[in-house]
């Protein structure tokens, strides 16, 4: 696959497709691609700058069982069949939490932002956690982030902030916002 350039899509076609374990596997090098990009762009997303696209690349196998057993739902973001952007879901395997899921890795391209992709990605991943019958759900995120003003438009309530959470991208320690949606 081709990395994206804003030149290339002026006009693109966005799609937002959950991806089946076989997809997910076949994604895996363009997929480490755009965590790579997200950390070198400066955001804090468990990994700290300097991540390889091998070390990027293991992070997403590790995943495999899970999307193969149904213990996580990865969707993909596509401009023009370009993958562009990802996001997950982690329904809770707990007994007494059946109606919640986690939000995970919200990532989209540099190449590809201001574009609506982020948002679609979310609208689609509640729909899908509406259908495997999950009313709530919950994540954290940088406070003053892009990524917090993006929860906030889309109806996401902030419950509150630990400050000294992870360190940030500079290494200095950050705080981070947990915030929920009941569906």
């Amino acid at each position: 696959m081709t990395s994206p350039s804003r030149e290339r899509y002026p006009a693109a076609v966005l799609r937002v497709d959950t991806l089946t374990p076989a997809a997910y596997e076949a994604a895996l090098d363009r997929l480490a691609e755009i965590l790579v990009d997200a950390v070198d762009g400066g955001a804090s997303v468990t990994f700290m700058p300097g991540l390889t696209s091998a070390e990027a690349r293991a992070f997403f196998a590790g995943l495999v069982p899970a999307v193969r057993a149904g213990r996580a739902v990865v969707l993909g973001a596509f401009l023009d069949d370009v993958l562009v952007g990802t996001v997950q879901l982690h329904p809770a395997w707990q007994p007494n939490q059946p109606h919640r899921a986690d939000v995970a890795k919200l990532l989209v391209h540099r190449a590809a932002r201001r574009r609506g992709v982020g948002r679609a990605l979310m609208e689609r991943l509640e729909g899908v956690a509406r259908g495997l019958g999950r009313t709530l759900l919950t994540f954290d995120t940088v406070p003053g982030s892009d990524a917090e003003r993006l929860y906030l438009r889309l109806g996401y309530v902030r419950a509150g902030v630990i400050p000294d959470y992870a360190l940030l991208p500079s290494g200095a320690p950050g705080a981070a916002a947990f915030f929920y949606k009941a569906l």
